[in-house]
């Protein structure tokens, strides 16, 4: 499944990268993609929804939207 966040708080690649290797220590066989100037993230995996904006959140994030 795929999900898409917007994350208005990605204020630049090292927030990004710091971002992706958070969620990819608690979900290793995520695939992440992150677009710190369009800000959002997009992740491919089977955990649901509301663990991956859990972990947005605890790495000091702001999720305005998911799809």
């Amino acid at each position: 499944m795929s999900l898409t966040f917007q994350v208005p708080t990605l204020s630049d690649q090292k927030a990004a990268q710091d971002l992706k290797q958070l969620i990819l220590v608690s979900v290793p066989d995520a695939n992440v993609d992150i677009d710190s100037q369009a800000k959002t993230v997009t992740i491919d995996s089977q955990a649901s929804e509301e663990t991956f904006n859990q972990l947005i959140v605890a790495a000091g994030h702001h999720v305005t939207s998911a799809q």
